[in-house]
């Protein structure tokens, strides 16, 4: 190899770990905190709670008594954000962070059978991505052992 050669592959080399640095810096300033969390949960378990509570458990009577069921349960997002806040542990790496929720169950309703739903979210460069989710009512994830989380 010929000393300008590897003069060159030097310096791309430095430029690659210099441009790596700076993704990574960057990656950490924008991994989405608690509250962006919070928000974002409270969007995802008010829209669960329209289809398990409105249309699945919710008896005939409360229903013709509750007109605007989907609208009443949208409109406590912020409530179920909190909700999910306080069930949720957070794992932060740097550049993401993974957060495990458990939230459901008798606790959340006592009125209303509701099962205990797990979700996995990775948050990363401004962005909130859920993973994974499982429930009892789902036959798969019943039986199969999911960890102490």
């Amino acid at each position: 190899m010929r000393p300008a050669s590897s003069v060159r592959l030097a310096r791309w080399c430095t430029a690659l770990a210099v441009a790596g640095g700076v993704s990574g810096v960057a990656l950490v300033f924008t991994n989405p905190g608690l509250d962006e969390f919070e928000s974002f949960a409270g969007d995802q378990l008010a829209e669960l709670a329209v289809e398990e509570v409105c249309v699945n458990r919710l008896p005939m009577p409360l229903k013709l008594a509750i007109q605007n069921c989907p609208e009443l349960i949208r409109s406590q997002h912020k409530v179920l954000g909190d909700l999910a806040r306080r069930s949720t542990r957070r794992q932060n790496f740097g550049l993401f962070s993974l957060y495990r929720t458990q939230i459901g169950g008798p606790s959340v309703l006592p009125f209303l059978e509701l099962p205990l739903y797990r979700v996995l979210t990775v948050a990363a460069a401004g962005r909130l991505k859920i993973l994974d989710t499982s429930s009892d009512n789902d036959p798969e994830s019943a039986s199969a052992d999911r960890g102490p989380w």
